[in-house]
Parts: structure tokens; C-alpha cells; sequence
């Protein structure tokens, strides 16, 4: 056959397939549509099925968000795009989920704590104060945090800092195996059993009275491995280059280590200890074991007991009347701004010290 006839024949010019990637598109405002319409149905299903917890009213609507939203899209997008939504909506769902129960208990807790908040709370304690009637404040307990916070981060910090120092820089052999066991080990402790071996070592063997000094030791125990572990790894970030150029130059190992490596992963290693800070300061169980509690304000960790915000929420909590539930919900107030303020300190130290590009 010729080239011309080839080129004479007819050509088959069917329309082209209808692509599966262009298929009508709900419009931007239904997730928020369906989720008013889940909302109403929701709250009409619990309250006809004589449910009165909110939460089960809003589980109620999730499920049929997720319900509407996967028949509606199928309907109306396809199969593919209904299952991209669908997972998008479950993610929304879960995240929602896990935010809520956070916003309320910050709620709860602020427009109870705000009761009694004021510059009175914060600067006498409750030395002289009848339990069964408002009054009193939280300043001998904030003094205990500050002091016991204070004194366990001076004992973990510098132990993490060389544990970790050691583990990056020259932990090959069985010995730093045996310590990143036992970091691992620490890492999963519960509260509760660092507050125990303090008490039966420093309180019952050694005879020492209960002390704030006693409650550091265990938020230490604490603290440690989390230094340990965020302080290791911001130290294997450390290029590799940076250590051969000062090797390279004659510099000593221990002098690159200082000179070198510590002054580039100081920022990382700031905001790990400042995490790990915001960690132990809410920590109750060993608190209550070996400070013993106070209503006198105690400015020596080393003798006598101290309390602290959650050994004085817990005794406040336990009292069981109105005064003491409002002088709780302030002290649980305070510390919460307390953590919340760490936090914001070590992400501004984080994004000081990042590296600029």
C-alpha cells in the first residue's frame, strides 16, 4: 500500500475518553455546611434519645459528618475523590477529636482559676488561713516549685549534658551500650517509683528529714534521660565537617567538642532542657511523698518540708469544700501558665538559634 493511500484513509475520530481526574467538584463551603448539618442532627439525635452528655453528642456528629461527607462525595465526585475527602474528614475528625477535650479543660480551668486569681493569691500563703473559708494564696508553694524545679535542673542538666557528650562523641564499647540501656530504661519510669527509691535511700537509709531538696532529687531522676536523649540528638546533627576542619587545624578533641560542637547545637540543646523543665514542674506522686507539705513559707529546700503548686492543688482538692475547690482550680491555673510559658521559651530559643538561610 502507498503512502498516499495511507494517508487518504479515514480516521477514526471517536470522542476521547472521559478522564476520571475531571469529575464535578463539591463546592468549598460544603465540609462546613455538612459539618452544621451533622452538628443539628447530632444534638437532635442525643436529646431525643435522652442522652445529656455533650460528648456523646458530638461523637454522634462526627459519625454522621463522616457519613454524609463519603455519600455525598462518592454521588458526586466519584470514587476517587470521595476517598481523598473521606480520609481528609477523618483526619479533621480525630484532630478535632484530640483538641477539644484540651480547649475545655483550658476553659474550665480558666474561668474557675480567675475567681480568686489576683496579686493576694500570688503573695501570701496559707499560713493562718481556715481551710473552710476563702483566703490565703499559693506563695509558699509557688517558692517550692521554683526552688525544687530550680535545684533538679541543676543536677540533671550538667549530668545530661556529659552523658550525652560522651554517648555522641566517644561512646563506642560496652559501657555506653550499658548506659543507652539504662537511659532507655529511665526514659519509661514512673513518677512514682523515682519518688519510692528516694524515700527509702535518702529518707529511711540515710535518716534525712523530708525536704524540698528530697523532691528535686526524684524530678531529677526525671529529668535526666529526657536531656539525655534531646541533647544526643542535637549533637548528632552537628556536621561532621565542622569536627575534621578543627581536628584538621591541631585543635584537641575535647577543645572542638567545647569550642565547636556545644556552641552549634546550643540552641536544640536550650529548648530540651527547657521541655524537660515543663515536664517535672506538674509531676505530683513523688512531690507528695517526700516534701510532706507546708502552709509556712519555706525559702530552705535543704531543711524542713515545702510544698509545691501540685502538692498544694491535690491538699486543696482533698479538702472537699468550696473555698479550697476555687484556691485549687487558681494554683492548677498558675501552673499552667507556668508550663505553657517554658514552652513558648524554648520554641523562641529554637527558632532564635536556627540556623539562617
Amino acid at each position: 500500500m502507498s503512502r498516499t493511500a495511507v494517508a487518504d484513509a479515514p480516521v477514526d475520530r471517536a470522542a476521547p475518553p472521559v478522564s476520571t481526574l475531571r469529575q464535578p467538584r463539591l463546592p468549598r463551603w460544603a465540609p462546613l455546611g455538612l459539618a452544621a448539618v451533622a452538628a443539628v442532627l447530632g444534638i437532635g439525635i442525643g436529646l431525643v434519645g435522652g442522652l445529656d452528655s455533650r460528648l456523646q453528642w458530638g461523637l454522634i456528629a462526627a459519625v454522621l459528618y463522616l457519613g454524609l461527607t463519603a455519600v455525598l462525595a462518592s454521588t458526586v465526585e466519584g470514587t476517587r475523590q470521595a476517598k481523598d475527602r473521606l480520609a481528609t474528614s477523618v483526619i479533621w475528625v480525630c484532630f478535632l477529636l484530640a483538641v477539644v477535650p484540651l480547649a475545655s479543660l483550658l476553659w474550665e480551668t480558666l474561668v474557675r482559676g480567675a475567681k480568686v486569681l489576683d496579686g493576694y493569691f500570688l503573695t501570701h500563703s496559707m499560713s493562718g488561713v481556715i481551710t473552710l473559708e476563702p483566703g490565703g494564696g499559693i506563695y509558699h508553694a509557688l517558692i517550692g516549685t521554683l526552688e525544687q524545679v530550680g535545684l533538679a535542673t541543676l543536677i540533671a542538666a550538667p549530668l545530661g549534658l556529659l552523658t550525652a557528650v560522651y554517648l555522641v562523641e566517644y561512646g563506642t564499647g560496652r559501657l555506653a551500650k550499658a548506659i543507652t540501656f539504662f537511659v532507655d530504661v529511665m526514659t519509661g519510669i514512673p513518677s512514682i517509683v523515682a519518688g519510692l527509691f528516694i524515700l527509702s535511700f535518702w529518707i529511711i537509709i540515710l535518716d534525712f528529714g523530708y525536704s524540698g531538696f528530697a523532691g528535686a532529687m526524684a524530678l531529677a531522676i526525671l529529668m535526666m534521660p529526657i536531656v539525655v536523649r534531646s541533647t544526643e540528638e542535637m549533637l548528632k546533627l552537628v556536621p561532621n565537617e565542622l569536627r575534621e576542619a578543627s581536628l584538621a587545624l591541631g585543635v584537641p578533641k575535647w577543645k572542638t567538642i567545647i569550642k565547636v560542637v556545644l556552641p552549634t547545637a546550643v540552641g536544640g540543646i536550650t529548648t530540651g532542657i527547657m521541655l524537660a523543665v515543663a515536664r517535672i514542674a506538674g509531676e505530683s506522686a513523688p512531690i507528695l511523698l517526700l516534701v510532706f507539705g507546708s502552709a509556712e513559707i519555706n525559702n530552705n529546700p535543704f531543711d524542713g518540708a515545702q510544698s509545691s503548686l501540685p502538692y498544694f492543688i491535690y491538699e486543696q482538692w482533698a479538702l472537699g469544700n468550696e473555698a479550697s475547690y476555687d484556691r485549687a482550680w487558681a494554683a492548677a491555673l498558675v501552673l499552667i501558665a507556668f508550663v505553657m510559658i517554658l514552652n513558648l521559651v524554648a520554641r523562641g530559643i529554637a527558632r532564635w538559634k536556627a540556623p539562617k538561610h
